[in-house]
């Protein structure tokens, strides 16, 4: 079963290539619902899609709070704006939190894979102590403890959006497009596109 292309991801790919020169470009804002019902945001780092997919990957520290809101309630919204090109993508969908425990051995080959694609320095962090818990001072340097040919710590999570609704902005050409998935008899997705008032 073949992936079809999401008519939106030609536009994100466009403006990623638009505004690489911005330190900035590749990150954005990922919104989750708490058990307590209350929004939650932070900023993240676009890892890229998924092969041949229009999923988009992330990478997390599973110790982190949005770990517990996506157990809760698995959809979630991104929200990214391109300063140079004036381009706002607010990106609905459900993401799959792919841990150490998953069972799926695609899935940790794909957690694996985006281990190894990030850098020593990133890695380093998730041997840290619990992101969101109170400091108790001067942290000693885990840099010796990681061997940077082993695999991905306990800690590392891969978190992958698969979109079911996009909201394009174009400010510079006051145009708006909103695109939504559907899914056909056979469960493959296919979308469609509907121009809107900006």
């Amino acid at each position: 079963m073949g992936t079809v292309t999401a008519p939106w991801k030609q536009l994100l790919l466009n403006a990623l290539d638009s505004n690489s020169a911005l330190k900035h470009y590749s990150f954005f804002q990922l919104a989750t619902i708490g058990s307590n019902g209350r929004p939650s945001n932070r900023t993240v780092v676009f890892r890229g899609f998924e092969e041949n997919s229009n999923k988009m990957r992330i990478n997390t520290d599973c110790r982190t709070h949005k770990i517990d809101d996506l157990k809760h309630c698995p959809f979630a919204e991104i929200c990214w704006y391109f300063t140079d090109s004036w381009e706002q993508f607010r990106i609905n969908g459900r993401i799959d939190v792919v841990d150490g425990l998953c069972l799926d051995p695609l899935k940790l080959q794909q957690r694996e894979k985006a281990w190894f694609a990030s850098s020593v320095k990133s890695r380093l962090q998730y041997l840290g102590p619990n992101p969101g818990l109170p400091s108790l001072g001067e942290q000693s340097s885990s840099e010796s403890s990681l061997d940077p040919s082993a695999g991905p710590v306990d800690a590392f999570c891969l978190l992958v959006l698969d979109p079911d609704q996009v909201d394009y902005l174009n400010l510079k050409i006051n145009e708006r497009l909103t695109f939504s998935s559907r899914q056909n008899i056979n469960g493959e997705k296919f979308w469609s596109s509907e121009r809107i008032n900006p």
